[in-house]
């Protein structure tokens, strides 16, 4: 191996800092709590300016291989994606860490990006950066998923072992890379260098990335700036284990509990660009409440003009099949307004592995009884229990149950009080799952819920028994629907949404 000079190490690592003066600009996201609803977080955005010569990227324990195969088919998409994040910060200026741990006193003893970390003169942190931080439990309280076994989710189990020998050769070492397992290492880098802010990417969140010396528990206890990239992580959570939700939904739980705790999170878009806008499907299949006219007229107005948001509709007027269900595996939420459909298998099937997957839905009127071959799915996704109506003649009053109307679907819903010449559905009693925000009455009758959130297999879901054409001319209704399609895809409701 060639020898290389630590000043000439340091000139490489130094350099491409010099007159790079754009600043990072990041879309950092945090959970805050809703005010006067117990246990509920909403996410909100902050735009950030990092300056890229104060600025490392690091990538922590993304290995050439891990003992469990599932997690190395999840991770081998994310290696790419990275390599292009390590590229771009450092053409920005920034510093770029590889911290593969077991790895650094091994296969990468001589290498010239062991050296400058190694050389890196002793700082003092404010806080201890050798050995693992494990939870703070006074700070974080407990994990949302269930990791002591492992976490793997192949069948049969993976055994496990130590089986890396060097981080994933997908991601470039380029000249004035750093390559370090140490935290104090690491901390004296940061201190040489003046580095304030961390940009984290890598694997496992719930473990190596929040536990390691170098992770963000300790990271943020030192006053560094950080944040996860949150598309290019992963978790070690097995399905099979608590909360018994999908793995991906697993990782997502993990994200919120970080953004909750500890640290924003941001997009490699952020940085790389190419974000794209998110895509609503609807699947309309009724032939009683003109779902196929209002709700693409109101899709092309609230959410394509207004948001820049990309709509596909499959409609259809028979009962028995629905055309282009091929969309929904895109789909970053699933907007369902059918009544009593009997579809092939093969459609079917999409529906089925999108619930499944615990992905976004919305359900409008009739989609509490979509499929007449699964009527479960009013209870198990939706969280309702349609069994009837009140006469069509009646209409029905709205009005926000008391103790949610602080919750973010019903933000800029004004009045919150108000009257729809629709039939009042009758709903109750809902899953323990679902938390009701409308409630709808007609004269001498009990009220009824008319609008829920609930939670399937993990993921988020909205229900609104309201639908009927001239529900869609009211201000207030197309606002609760547009800020319940921003809560079931985990999006920001604005604090001054007007209606």
């Amino acid at each position: 191996m060639r020898i290389w000079p630590i000043a000439l190490l340091l000139m490489l690592a130094t350099l491409s800092a010099t007159g790079q003066d754009a600043a990072l600009k990041l879309t950092a996201r945090t959970r805050v709590p809703v005010a006067g609803i117990a246990e509920l977080y909403e996410p909100r955005e902050q735009q950030v300016d990092w300056k890229p010569a104060e600025t490392a990227v690091m990538f922590i324990d993304v290995w050439d291989r891990h003992w469990c195969q599932g997690a190395v088919r999840r991770m081998e998409p994310l290696v790419p994606r990275m390599n292009e994040l390590a590229k771009a910060v450092r053409s920005k200026g920034g510093l770029v860490i590889h911290a593969p741990s077991d790895t650094c006193n091994k296969f990468y003893a001589d290498h010239p990006g062991r050296k400058l970390a190694r050389s890196a003169p002793a700082a003092t942190p404010p806080v201890t950066m050798k050995g693992w931080c494990s939870l703070i439990r006074d700070k974080e309280g407990a994990l949302p998923i269930t990791d002591s076994d492992g976490g793997c989710d192949c069948e049969p189990r993976c055994k496990e072992g130590i089986v890396w020998k060097q981080q994933h050769p997908g991601i470039e070492i380029a000249g004035g890379d750093y390559i370090s397992e140490s935290g104090e290492e690491i901390y004296n880098v940061f201190h040489q260098r003046g580095i304030r802010n961390v940009i984290i990417a890598g694997v496992h969140t719930n473990m190596c990335i929040l536990g390691r010396s170098f992770g963000i528990r300790r990271l943020v206890s030192c006053g560094f700036n950080v944040v996860l990239v949150r598309d290019l992580t992963d978790t070690m959570y097995n399905h099979r284990a608590a909360p018994f939700v999908p793995h991906d939904r697993g990782t997502d739980l993990v994200i919120e509990h970080v953004e909750k705790n500890w640290c924003p999170t941001i997009l490699s878009s952020d940085i790389l660009g190419g974000r794209k806008p998110p895509h609503v499907v609807f699947a309309l299949d009724e032939s009683e409440y003109k779902a196929k006219d209002t709700l693409p007229a109101f899709a092309k107005k609230e959410l394509e003009e207004k948001l820049g948001w990309k709509i596909t509709v499959m409609a259809s007027d028979d009962v028995k099949t629905l055309p282009g269900t091929e969309a929904i595996a895109s789909a970053d939420l699933l907007v369902i307004f059918m009544r009593r459909t009997t579809l092939p298998d093969e459609q079917f099937g999409r529906f089925k592995a999108y619930f499944d997957a615990a992905r976004p839905v919305m359900g409008i009127r009739t989609a509490s009884h979509a499929f007449q071959n699964w009527l479960a799915f009013d209870h198990a996704i939706l969280g309702g229990n349609y069994h009837n109506h009140y006469a069509n003649n009646l209409g029905s009053t709205l009005s926000p149950i008391a103790a949610a109307k602080t919750h973010p679907i019903l933000r800029g819903v004004d009045p919150l009080a108000f009257k729809s010449t629709g039939s009042l559905y009758m709903t109750s009693p809902l899953a323990k799952t679902a938390t009701p925000l409308l409630l709808g009455t007609v004269p001498n009758q009990p009220e009824e819920p008319a609008a829920w959130t609930n939670i399937a297999n993990g993921g988020r879901v909205f229900y609104t028994a309201l639908g009927h054409p001239d529900d869609f001319n009211l201000p207030q209704y197309r606002k609760l629907l547009v800020n319940a399609m921003l809560w079931t895809m985990d999006r920001p409701i604005p604090m001054n949404a007007a209606p």
